[in-house]
């Protein structure tokens, strides 16, 4: 599949400035099928080396974290030269090998002419680094997440409906009516898929939506699996529970985090540890509370935060929405679209590098979603159909008289009184 990512590491191959990179991301969002593509088409040869696999190099690591005695073991064992330059080092799950991590600060000082690149899941907290530190200020990092709507675009043979799209947002000249509804019809569609490689591949192979349930199911196995294995049993326990608790957390009429909700007598000193867990490990989007002021990261409320979860077709998945209603142009009133609409916005907002906050006042009224984009703050409202009255979203104009507004509903493109009318389908182009 074509990945956006591929872009920044051909600029990171070709910088002056180069470091050792690693790729952050959540399990199973694709970090080693794009490095593994990128290796073979732009060096001579790949070095891949999987540190939950291939214990004997591991084992050799512990030896000696040098950069150039790493280079001369890795020639032996693959039987390969390692050129500078034109071989890529690949080390993969890089999570469970804690001196693998460290020596990246030495491939920096001592052997930077490598090109080197570490990925893993979990990164975040993995790392019981007790010997061995992070290499701080030693390494570049990108963060990878699933596929976005306009990659779901590209994988699904759509790539003509992108510059459409984007013309549209643009101008704010509404969109031809058909093309409106193919575009809404294919959003509904990524709502149940999400874009985990994995579950995008099995709709392209057997081009049915119910296929795809068993693979989601079996991604967030995995993420129990992981939530056992990289925590002991206490905090293990805390993360599945604030994991589980996340849909009933956006049921509620007031969707702030609770800890109360994921149990009785439930503090931020009991699960504090285990919200950190998953939010490092990107399983998570945690969106706070802000006070409308630049820089935004400077007025959040670290006490008020919601939590939604890495990928919306997971969410559908958790949740157990009924699938047949989500498809439908217009959705019963007893199914809550609300939280699946605002998961589906905060993870492209995301992926086009927004920090995600929320606005509130005093209990009256509430806005999805608040960014900052240079030195301006944009005020987004959500709203899951056609029907767009929006109180909060004026009285946020009349309290802070921002450049402009976005409202991202199923209306089609347009500007008026201030606010842009953005589709669901276009979110990516903020």
């Amino acid at each position: 599949m074509k990945r956006e990512i591929l872009e920044d590491l051909i600029k990171w191959k070709e910088s002056k400035s180069r470091k050792p990179l690693i790729v952050h991301g959540a399990r199973q969002v694709g970090k080693t099928y794009i490095i593994k593509e990128f290796g073979k088409k732009y060096y001579k040869n790949l070095i891949y080396v999987n540190f939950q696999t291939n214990t004997e190099i591991g084992s050799q690591i512990e030896d000696s974290i040098d950069a150039k005695y790493i280079i001369n073991k890795l020639e032996l064992f693959y039987g390969e030269k390692i050129i500078p330059e034109e071989t890529l080092i690949f080390f993969d799950e890089i999570q469970d090998n804690e001196r693998a991590l460290a020596s990246l600060k030495y491939f920096c000082e001592d052997a930077n002419e490598y090109h080197i690149i570490a990925a893993g899941s979990l990164l975040g907290v993995a790392m019981n680094r007790k010997q061995y530190s992070f290499p701080v200020g030693k390494v570049q990092t990108l963060n990878m997440y699933p596929l976005s709507f306009k990659e779901f675009l590209v994988a699904i043979g759509r790539e003509n409906l992108i510059d459409e799209i984007q013309k549209h947002f643009e101008s704010n000249e509404r969109m031809d009516k058909d093309i409106h509804e193919l575009c809404l019809k294919l959003y509904r569609t990524y709502l149940i898929i999400g874009g985990m490689p994995a579950v995008v591949q099995m709709y392209l192979d057997e081009n049915k939506i119910i296929s795809t349930l068993d693979v989601q199911a079996g991604i967030l196995s995995d993420y129990q699996r992981d939530m056992t294995k990289y925590a002991d049993n206490s905090l293990s326990n805390k993360i599945i529970a604030s994991f589980d608790s996340i849909p009933v957390q956006l049921a509620k009429d007031n969707q702030k985090f609770q800890y109360k909700v994921v149990s009785r007598g439930g503090t931020a000193s009991i699960f504090g540890e285990a919200i950190d867990w998953l939010k490092n490990g990107g399983i998570v989007n945690q969106v706070y509370k802000v006070n409308p002021q630049i820089p935004l990261e400077m007025y959040k409320d670290l006490a008020s935060f919601k939590l939604y979860m890495n990928d919306v077709g997971l969410f559908v998945n958790k949740a157990g929405y009924p699938l047949y209603q989500i498809d439908l142009s217009e959705q019963p009133t007893m199914i809550s679209m609300g939280p699946l609409t605002e998961h589906f916005v905060a993870g492209e907002l995301k992926k086009n590098g927004y920090e995600l906050y929320y606005w509130e006042s005093d209990g009256k009224a509430e806005l999805d979603f608040v960014i900052q984009k240079d030195a301006n703050i944009i005020p987004i409202e959500v709203k899951t159909n056609l029907h767009v009255k929006a109180r909060s979203l004026d009285l946020y104009m009349k309290t802070y008289n921002p450049k402009y507004a976005i409202r991202i509903s199923e209306k089609n493109f347009g500007f008026e009184n201030n606010i842009k009318s953005v589709p669901l389908y276009a979110v990516f182009c903020i």
